[in-house]
């Protein structure tokens, strides 16, 4: 076994069973999961960021996936059953990075890291820091745990990472289409997955930022980084933190449709480079986004991600297709 192949548990799924319709009966995969059956449905908007664009009609099949994001307790267990190491604890390639002095490539990933004051949103090295030793396990940096944390998502996790964990539950990271449906629970066109008001009644729905980012944070929603993954509303479908909270990744390689000028990522920078022109799309924003730098935190929103990135506000959910 290699720290890129973990081993399968024999408690999990080796194979789905394919089927013309949802299945009636929970495999071992689906357990605890939630099915969605797909239909038709408005995709994207013309209203908020270029890369959404063009609001479309698209089709999603039936599906389970995840009620919330991939919690540091089962990410646990995925690394106890298989001796996985993240990309992030693992030492870097010199190859990859020709210009770096050998010295400083160590083991690590990018943590958000708050100003004393104000600052320009025009470079984001302002308020992220690759920080050696900050890696799931050390979400802040070395000196950090995950006492507290066993029900918050688990982040600096690459795609690889997530394919991996994916991979060794029987399941699949999903694509696009999948996420974005499933996020939408049944409001069709809405801009929120609960609805077109941010705050229904004053009410906060989701873990976002609340202050001026990045340097003032006044944590009205009760939370300054990641929160429990049940702590706000679950949508239509029942899913919890398909907005805010943590990115999540998706199986969908990042494009434009043709015409549409390509906007820069926001809050989600790229940490990874040795495929700088290979990303990823990531969907459903995160507790670092505000609105006036970051309105992701919207099921249409998406970003590009470089497919060998970690970050602190990074995580994913699977699925199993039917």
């Amino acid at each position: 076994m290699t720290d890129t192949q973990p081993a399968k548990s024999a408690c999990c799924c080796s194979k789905v069973k394919a089927a013309a319709q949802m299945p009636s009966k929970e495999t071992d995969c689906t357990e605890g999961m939630v099915p969605i059956k797909g239909r038709e449905f408005t995709m994207g908007s013309d209203v908020f960021y270029r890369e959404e664009r063009p609001a479309r009609r698209a089709m999603a099949a039936d599906f389970w996936i995840d009620p919330h994001p991939v919690t540091n307790a089962q990410f646990s267990a995925f690394v106890d059953a298989t001796g996985y190491l993240t990309l992030s604890e693992r030492q870097p390639d010199p190859a990859l990075y020709p210009d770096a002095d050998p010295a400083l490539l160590l083991p690590g990933s990018l943590v958000f890291t708050q100003p004393h004051s104000r600052v320009g949103l025009r470079d984001y090295r302002d308020w992220w820091a690759y920080v050696p030793g900050a890696n799931w396990r050390h979400p802040q940096g070395p000196e950090s745990d995950l006492a507290g944390l066993a029900d918050h998502p688990v982040v600096h996790v690459s795609f690889a990472d997530a394919s991996a964990y994916a991979a060794w539950a029987g399941k699949l990271l999903p694509n696009e289409v999948e996420w974005e449906y499933a996020a939408r629970g049944g409001l069709d066109g809405a801009a929120y997955c609960w609805g077109d008001e941010f705050a229904p009644e004053g009410r906060q729905m989701a873990n976002t930022w609340q202050g001026e980012f990045p340097w003032q944070n006044t944590a009205l929603d009760g939370y300054e980084r990641t929160s429990p993954v049940k702590a706000y509303p679950a949508n239509g479908y029942g899913l919890y933190d398909v907005a805010g909270n943590v990115w999540e990744w998706t199986s969908t390689r990042y494009g434009n449709a043709p015409g549409v000028e390509e906007t820069k990522s926001c809050c989600v920078p790229s940490s990874g480079l040795s495929n700088p022109n290979v990303r990823n799309v990531v969907k459903g924003g995160s507790h670092l986004c505000a609105p006036s730098y970051c309105l992701r935190y919207r099921p249409a929103a998406r970003q590009g991600q470089t497919l060998d990135t970690s970050t602190s506000h990074i995580g994913f959910r699977c699925i199993v297709r039917a």
